[in-house]
């Protein structure tokens, strides 16, 4: 990745704890803590929050979604290109309408989801709520992560194309 937008945030190393992964794990969830937790971003004029339940290890579970991956939801491990771009989940949310970011929409079952990727390198995954009774409406994070794969690319290419075909 070449020529970074200002507007998004450095790299979170784990070499720059010294390789003291409790302590990385720590930084990185300030981040997050304080992105999604202290205060939330607005996408399309809503909140964005975060899933809370179930807490481990004193975390809410829409952290670790985005620092881990795995096929098994129970069985996820920590990602370090995940917990590296950290910083980048909130940025990108909140510059969905800059050259840099495609966003798009898709169906996931019965779910709303919006897709906001940066660069065709880094996606962050948005679910559409609505609490009931209150009626309060809001975008849920579901996960994010880099997509170096070209076979996820032409996925998420394939979506995002048929999606714009059917909104133009």
């Amino acid at each position: 990745m070449t020529n970074n937008p200002k507007w998004l945030p450095a790299l979170i190393l784990l070499d720059d704890f010294g390789g003291n992964w409790s302590n990385y794990v720590e930084a990185v969830y300030a981040v997050f803590q304080c992105d999604f937790i202290k205060t939330q971003p607005r996408f399309r004029n809503f909140w964005v929050r975060c899933r809370r339940e179930p807490l481990e290890q004193g975390k809410e579970a829409g952290f670790w979604h985005c620092i881990s991956g795995g096929p098994n939801e129970t069985e996820r491990k920590p990602e370090p290109r995940r917990m590296e771009r950290i910083g980048w989940v909130r940025a990108v949310i909140e510059h969905d309408n800059t050259p840099a970011v495609d966003v798009w929409q898709v169906m996931r079952g019965t779910d709303l989801r919006s897709c906001i990727w940066f660069n065709e390198e880094f996606l962050v995954v948005l679910a559409w709520r609505v609490r009931k009774p209150s009626g309060f409406k809001y975008w849920q994070l579901v996960t994010a992560y880099d997509t170096p794969e070209e076979n996820r690319k032409r996925q998420l290419r394939k979506a995002r194309d048929e999606w714009r075909s059917k909104n133009s």
